[in-house]
């Protein structure tokens, strides 16, 4: 059989933590498998809400009525196939859980939110008040809400997804209140004693005799001074909790999380653990052996409640979850639900928002989780090289730092916290953000995250409201411009993309499939960058160069940040990697992989030499074949 080499390039321009976790910082000299997954993951967040929303009105506050909602019956199997045919094996649903919406449902049996404590008008989804149900604007019947979410996870089951959910551990909305909990389930805090401060068992922490104040400021207003009748500057809470990020005041400042709650997991006041610890060696255990080591141990009721909450949506069918603040949960915690979760589906995708470097290894060795955020390292470095602010020789460190644990640290350029990647604030066009997008997809064997509309240019320009331009609001009504034109009113064709729209989602598309079925994305990394940055004439600042190889296949990948420079080059292989290669002297024809342009990589004194031009936002996949 004929083996085949793959050379890749890509040629393109350019909350605060209240309690200190003390838990050992791990050093590992091996990767970590996750069991069960795909060599290379492609996660497609979608902001439910607003996937199906045909609405282009985009009034400022405006209601359902006014801008529109979209629902889980959107999502039909036309929409489901073609996003999976863009290259996508999971889909996170955000936006699920039943969240405090401003929208009278009392029909229903559920209770109105209060303005005072909610942001937005369509809410926060991390401030959820039935973990049991999902939010009613998703339904076209609220009443049958739970069987229409059921409904959308067997269709994305049939069209080849996975699902994924939220699931928000460090804190509730302040309104929290069960309508559908199962038989023997009682609410957060329903048995707590709130005359102290602090008890293990007690879900919430308190603020004895005193009452919650709603945060005031002179350049806010709940619902932008709209009238309602719970718009008054109040909400019953007494005694007070302590705020989501931490807050101790029963009045939190404005810019606390103070529409929600937080959850209490037995680490007191002082910041001491109040239940037991792993023992040492735990770090190299397995999940089944985490399980086994909580299952006669006495832990807070906290821990219990939201173990059954994850155990309830995997029974539905559910594939995983992203937590949101994981890092503010003990990691012990995560030892013992995500345990739990593997427990009852092995292959369960386990994704952690973490931003604290020092504290990765921890939540993946520890904790049990498959994947976190590379926000605070690969993600923002690539910002600042785009932006001019960085050079992009150090992401070989951050590479090489994160060796041992690459496979687990997702790698994203857009989401529903962070500024759109073709927004002014950050990369300034779709096009500056090709060579970004097939770095963050490349450079590791980590899964890979596109945020819905980013693969057709999305720059989130819209005020919405309480959410303002460069973020797609996640508070708000409102449609997303360029992802409506993708929609085609329902079609799912992309019938009202503009020419470069719909070259970007083919680019998008061709890149993701491609991370999916290559062996190499599996394999080893090795920098280039140096020799290149040294030895090769014209070689750009914008310029970044590295190899990525399996037995099977080899890549290498040279990226131009310049999205102004149009360099004509002659790349050096190093002799070192020519030789792991099994290479001989000679030519060797090259084709590219998403346009099919050929060139040739000649090997002369046991180096490999390629002559390019490198145009302003152009990438390259090479295919060697001998």
């Amino acid at each position: 059989m004929k083996r085949t080499l793959l050379i890749l390039l890509a040629l393109s321009c350019t909350g605060s933590i209240t309690f200190a976790q003390k838990t050992p910082n791990i050093t590992m000299n091996k990767k970590v498998e996750v069991v069960g997954q795909p060599k290379k993951a492609v996660v497609y967040q979608v902001f439910t809400r607003l996937f199906g929303n045909k609405n282009t009105t985009n009034k400022p506050w405006g209601t359902i009525e006014e801008n529109g909602v979209g629902k889980f019956n959107d999502f039909t199997d036309k929409a489901l196939q073609e996003i999976k045919k863009l290259g996508v094996t999971h889909i996170w649903y955000t936006g699920v859980p039943h969240h405090d919406v401003i929208r009278d449902y009392t029909k229903y049996g559920i209770s109105n939110d209060d303005p005072d404590v909610v942001k937005g008008r369509a809410g926060s989804p991390y401030a959820v008040k039935d973990y049991y149900n999902v939010n009613p604007d998703l339904a076209v019947d609220p009443a049958k809400r739970l069987q229409e979410f059921e409904a959308l996870i067997k269709r994305s089951h049939a069209n080849g997804l996975k699902v994924i959910i939220d699931i928000v551990p460090n804190h509730i909305a302040r309104n929290y209140k069960g309508l559908t909990n199962p038989k023997g389930v009682k609410d957060f805090g329903a048995e707590d004693n709130t005359s102290v401060e602090y008890a293990r068992d007690n879900n919430f922490y308190y603020i004895p005799g005193k009452a919650f104040e709603v945060p005031t400021s002179p350049d806010y207003k709940p619902l932008n001074g709209e009238p309602n009748p719970l718009n008054d500057g109040k909400f019953s809470e007494f005694p007070a909790k302590w705020t989501g990020n931490g807050s101790r005041e029963a009045k939190p400042d404005i810019n606390d999380w103070y529409e929600t709650i937080k959850v209490n997991y037995g680490i007191k006041p002082d910041g001491s653990k109040d239940f037991p610890e792993l023992p040492s060696g735990y770090e190299d255990k397995g999940y089944q052996e985490h399980y086994l080591y909580w299952k006669d141990k006495d832990v807070p009721s906290s821990w219990k409640k939201f173990r059954d909450i994850a155990l309830y949506w995997i029974n539905k069918g559910v594939d995983g979850f992203r937590y949101d603040m994981a890092e503010m949960v003990p990691v012990e915690f995560w030892s013992y639900m995500n345990s739990a979760i593997k427990m009852r589906n092995a292959n369960a995708f386990l994704l952690a928002e973490v931003y604290n470097p020092k504290e990765y290894r921890n939540y993946i060795k520890l904790g049990k989780m498959d994947y976190l955020y590379d926000k605070v390292e690969t993600y923002d470095h690539l910002k600042g090289v785009i932006q001019g602010n960085a050079m992009p020789d150090p992401l070989s460190e951050i590479q090489e730092g994160m060796a041992d644990i690459e496979h687990h640290m997702l790698h994203f350029l857009d989401n529903h916290d962070e500024q759109r990647l073709a927004s002014p604030e950050f990369a300034g066009t779709p096009e500056k953000g090709k060579p970004l997008m097939v770095v963050s997809a490349t450079i590791s064997s980590s899964p890979t995250m596109i945020y819905f509309g980013q693969e057709v240019g999305e720059a989130g320009n819209e005020d919405a409201g309480f959410g303002k331009r460069s973020r797609t609001s996640i508070f708000d009504y409102v449609g997303v411009p360029n992802h409506q034109r993708w929609m085609n009113g329902g079609l799912f064709d992309g019938g009202q993309l503009t020419p470069k729209e719909k070259e970007l989602r083919d680019f998008y598309s061709r890149l993701l499939n491609f991370t999916l079925r290559s062996d190499a994305m599996t394999g080893k990394f090795q920098e280039i960058q140096t020799i290149n940055r040294n030895e090769t004439a014209n070689y750009d600042p914008g310029l970044y160069s590295y190899v990525r190889y399996t037995d099977a296949e080899k890549l290498i990948i040279v990226a131009n940040f310049s999205w102004v420079t149009s360099s004509t080059i002659l790349l050096k292989v190093p002799a070192d990697i020519i030789t792991k290669w099994q290479l001989k002297g000679g030519d060797y024809q090259l084709k590219d992989q998403l346009y099919g342009k050929m060139v040739t990589m000649r090997i002369e004194n046991g180096a490999g030499l390629i002559k390019m031009t490198i145009k302003p936002s152009e990438s390259f996949i090479f295919k060697l074949e001998y």
